[in-house]
C-alpha cells in the first residue's frame, strides 16, 4: 500500500514527498483512531494535515479536539478520490465518505447548527444549484428555499453561498 501511495502521489507536481514527519503539511495513516497517531505527530507537528485511509468510522468528536484538517476515506478508495482528497485538505477542507464521518444517523442533530431541513438545502447548494432547483428537488417553494438559505447564513455566520458551504465542509457537517 505504502508503495502504491508513494507512485500516486509523486505522479503529481503539485506534491512533493517527505520522509520525515516533522517536515510534513500532511500525513496520510491507515488508522481511524486518533490514539494511534504517532507521538511526533499529536506533539511537536500540529499543523499537518491528517489523511486517514480506513474501513472503520472516525471519531469526529477527537478530530476535532486536535484542532487540525483531517480526512477519511475506505481503503478501496480510488486514485483519483485520493488525489482530489489530498488536494481538498490542503485546501483547509475537512473531506471523506460520509459512511465513516457520520455513521449513526442520532450523531447528525449533534453535529450541525442546522436543522435537517437546512443540512437537506445545504447539501444541495454545495452542488452548485439555484434556488428554483433547489425547491422542485425538495418539493418545497423559492420562498421556503429561500427562508432556509438566510437561516443557513445566520446560523454560519456567513454572507453567501460559498461562505456557507465552505463552512459546512469545515464544520464536517456536509461531504462532497
Amino acid at each position: 500500500m505504502r508503495a502504491g501511495l508513494h507512485s500516486l502521489l509523486s505522479s503529481d507536481d503539485a506534491i512533493s514527498l517527505v520522509d520525515e514527519i516533522a517536515e510534513a503539511d500532511m500525513v496520510i495513516t491507515t488508522s481511524a483512531s486518533v490514539a494511534s497517531l504517532p507521538d511526533e505527530l499529536t506533539d511537536s507537528v500540529q499543523s499537518a494535515s491528517i489523511l486517514f485511509l480506513s474501513g472503520a468510522p472516525l471519531n469526529v468528536q477527537a478530530m476535532k479536539r486536535l484542532n487540525r484538517v483531517w480526512g477519511i476515506l475506505p481503503l478501496d478508495a480510488s486514485a483519483e478520490e485520493l488525489l482530489a482528497a489530498v488536494h481538498a485538505l490542503s485546501e483547509g477542507l475537512i473531506v471523506g465518505s460520509s459512511a465513516l464521518i457520520f455513521p449513526l444517523a442520532e450523531e447528525t442533530s449533534e453535529r450541525s447548527p442546522l436543522t435537517e431541513r437546512e443540512s437537506e438545502v445545504l447539501d444541495l447548494l454545495a452542488t452548485g444549484m439555484a434556488n428554483k432547483q433547489i425547491a422542485l428537488a425538495l418539493g418545497i417553494s423559492e420562498h421556503t428555499v429561500k427562508f432556509h438559505v438566510s437561516s443557513i447564513y445566520s446560523k454560519l455566520n456567513v454572507t453567501n453561498r460559498t461562505e456557507a458551504v465552505r463552512e459546512g465542509l469545515r464544520g464536517g457537517w456536509i461531504t462532497l
